[in-house]
């Protein structure tokens, strides 16, 4: 009996040791070929530095909101409304990171790494710029987009810089997706977890030093946290071009790649389209959600920014699940293995719905305490409370139709989740909101359960295409 517990204590050591050993080498980063070992042990080690990644990318929002909620309500309205304008930036850089992986993975997978890199290359200066097409009039016009937005003149007035400041430095968001989109699809997550991290130190260091003042530097209220969020994410590229040039970086930028390939550009905007198109038509509707919201006046608006930042906190890093399963679509794809390629869409989609679906219960137990951590408003308080409990219903859903649709983009497919989103969120669910909150006089009521009822139909429609199979025949 002696022996036989002996042997169980054994095997349990030797279990966590494996354990720990393969999270340290998803952590710090190995030259694991992703599509020869098992699926279950290439989706934990692309997992592990991805979630950890997508944590500290909702770090930025957390962190942002939770010290400029204690400059006021309006101030949490201006940055409310500004995220939901700079997602169209988000929308372009996920498009073009997205174009990025679904190439570069398939080119990995094919054992072309001079081919990766040049694709590598061109989506950043692309990159470059569009971010620098889009600054310039987001600060000139920083004002008129606010006040376009429903926002009083008096607020836009006092904190207009924010979104001056967040437009003019976008091109720190652009490169930061795209640069970490090339880390991921080689294979290398751990570089984009490491980059995220550093990155969000220094704004987690940079936000009350410049939000509220310390010894000779001046408080500068809202304005403090836009800069604190441009130069964390500034020196993150830093280091995400050091990572790149490396000796250890799977993607090689040599001397003979740093030309302008107008071939490879033309792909990589051919696939794009449909990237840039999905995310365009779901943030853009985001937008109007905020419009409508703001019918019913700031503390509303401002509880359900509070109440979005929370789910992006929740839900990035279940994006760091499913951007796992792209990569082994994009790899597996390229290395002629569609049947092991589905097989990872199929395990990751069960922890990512696991996962979702046990935070959604934690949102919808006890919101007032979450949404309490930010602000003590009892008005704001109160919608924010409402916002987490209602669209934390269908959190298990999202985890599902998360892993499908990136599934898609990884097969280089964008086209598909395109029309997907275009049907869902803009037949289905603006006029939607628009219609139980404004005509049926639901309030915001209307605009959150708009929000559940169509992320549920948009999933059942995505997981009814992705059984047909169409998405393995795709070339890129």
């Amino acid at each position: 009996m002696g022996k036989l517990d002996s042997h169980k204590a054994i095997d349990r050591f030797s279990f966590f040791k494996k354990i720990y050993s393969s999270a340290y080498k998803a952590i710090i980063g190995s030259d694991i070929d992703f599509t020869e070992v098992s699926v279950r042990h290439a989706i934990f080690l692309l997992a592990i530095p991805m979630v950890l990644e997508m944590l500290g990318e909702s770090m930025f929002a957390i962190f942002d909101i939770f010290y400029v909620s204690k400059l006021g309500a309006d101030a949490v309205a201006v940055v409310g409304i500004t995220e939901s304008l700079i997602t169209i930036i988000y929308a372009i850089g996920i498009g073009f990171s997205m174009a990025t992986g679904a190439i570069v993975a398939r080119r990995v997978g094919e054992k072309k790494p001079v081919e990766a890199a040049k694709s590598a290359f061109q989506a950043i200066l692309t990159g470059i710029a569009i971010s620098t097409i889009i600054a310039v009039p987001g600060v000139i016009y920083a004002k008129e987009i606010l006040l376009m937005m429903g926002m009083e003149a008096s607020i836009v007035a006092d904190n207009y810089f924010y979104t001056a400041i967040i437009f003019g430095s976008n091109i720190t968001i652009m490169l930061i997706f795209i640069i970490n989109s090339i880390f991921r699809s080689a294979g290398d997550a751990s570089r984009s977890m490491q980059v995220l991290w550093f990155a969000n130190i220094i704004n987690v260091v940079l936000d009350p030093i410049l939000i509220f003042g310390w010894g000779p530097i001046p408080a500068m209220g809202i304005k403090g946290a836009a800069i604190a969020t441009a130069i964390g994410r500034g020196l993150g590229i830093l280091l995400q071009l050091y990572l790149l040039i490396g000796d250890k970086s799977r993607i090689k930028f040599t001397k003979d790649i740093l030309v302008v390939d107008f071939k490879i550009i033309k792909n990589l905007i051919n696939i794009s389209v449909g990237g840039i198109g999905q995310y365009l038509i779901a943030t853009a509707s985001w937008i109007i959600l905020v419009r409508i919201l703001s019918e019913f006046g700031s503390d509303i608006v401002a509880g359900y920014t509070i109440a979005i930042r929370l789910m992006i906190f929740a839900m990035l890093p279940s994006m760091g699940i499913a951007n796992s399963a792209a990569t082994l679509v994009g790899q597996n794809l390229g290395a002629g293995k569609p049947n092991r390629a589905e097989e990872s869409v199929w395990v990751t989609s069960k922890i990512n719905t696991l996962f979702l679906g046990v935070v959604g219960l934690i949102f919808l137990t006890i919101p007032e305490f979450w949404i309490g951590l930010f602000i003590d408003d009892p008005n704001v308080l109160s919608a924010g409370a409402t916002c987490l409990r209602i669209v934390s219903i269908g959190l298990f859903v999202y985890g599902l139709g998360m892993v499908i649709l990136s599934s898609f983009n990884g097969a280089g497919d964008t086209k598909t989740p395109s029309i997907l989103n275009f049907v869902f969120f803009w037949i289905i669910e603006v006029p939607l909101a628009y219609t139980l909150a404004i005509v049926l006089d639901w309030k915001e009521y209307g605009v959150f359960w708009a929000v559940v009822f169509a992320e549920t139909l948009l999933t059942a429609a995505a997981l009814f295409i992705f059984r047909k199979g169409n998405w393995k025949l795709k070339q890129v």
